[in-house]
């Protein structure tokens, strides 16, 4: 399904082919397609005020399905950490809180009815979420570090957005939220200084696995009905 490269080849510096694997180099080496989660025309169309409310409608239901099984995810990845982690993922579970009613009062603005059921891409994104719970932990920093910079990036790259879609550009793109997935990264590329090279390709695929995923979902609001 995936139709990439799983492995970065560095030199042979050590016994530990994969020594040197960060964050930054996972964004380096697959920057073609974190391009496409984090550029995509849902967000352009967004930013010209173009998108259809349909289409808009669509996200946003369907990001509220994921956001639930996301925080589980988390609560799963709090249970892996090390305990000097725990502010930091604690910091975003409190934040989920308030983002799940967030999401409530949007969609009884909208006059949405969030008691639906899931799409396929959306199925299939929380399902590969649910499975990295048998996953090493640094497995799952790496991929809790990039589905939070996926929409960090993702909402603040089209820059200011009219109303009103600023609110939600202001949600994930605020200083604020960036400063978090920093500390997500930082936590992530400490435990995979000392992963082995079997977690450390582990991580890897967990990173392309869910930059596939965050193109499809971005996808999903245009075809709905294809969703299959």
């Amino acid at each position: 399904m995936y139709q990439y490269h799983m492995l970065v080849h560095y030199p042979h510096t050590s016994d530990n082919l994969f020594m040197t694997l960060t964050c930054t180099k996972l964004l380096l080496t697959h920057s073609h397609i974190w391009h496409a989660a984090t550029i995509h025309p849902f967000l352009q169309q967004c930013k010209l005020g173009t998108i259809q409310p349909q289409q808009f409608n669509t996200w946003l239901v369907q990001d509220y399905l994921f956001a639930i099984e996301f925080t589980r995810m988390v609560g799963r990845v709090l249970a892996s950490a090390p305990s000097h982690h725990f502010d930091v993922i604690l910091g975003g579970l409190a934040a989920l809180k308030d983002e799940l009613n967030w999401f409530k009062e949007k969609a009884a603005q909208r006059q949405l009815n969030l008691d639906t059921i899931k799409q396929p891409t959306c199925t299939k994104y929380c399902e590969y979420m649910h499975s990295l719970a048998v996953k090493p932990y640094p497995v799952q920093a790496t991929a809790l570090w990039a589905i939070e910079l996926a929409y960090n990036q993702a909402w603040q790259l089209p820059g200011t957005m009219p109303v009103p879609y600023d609110e939600f550009a202001d949600r994930w793109g605020n200083p604020g939220f960036t400063e978090y997935v920093k500390l997500l990264e930082q936590q992530a590329d400490e435990v995979l200084k000392t992963a082995s090279d079997e977690i450390q390709q582990q991580a890897q695929e967990a990173f392309v696995k869910v930059a596939k995923f965050e193109q499809d979902f971005w996808q999903m609001a245009f075809n709905p009905a294809q969703d299959k």
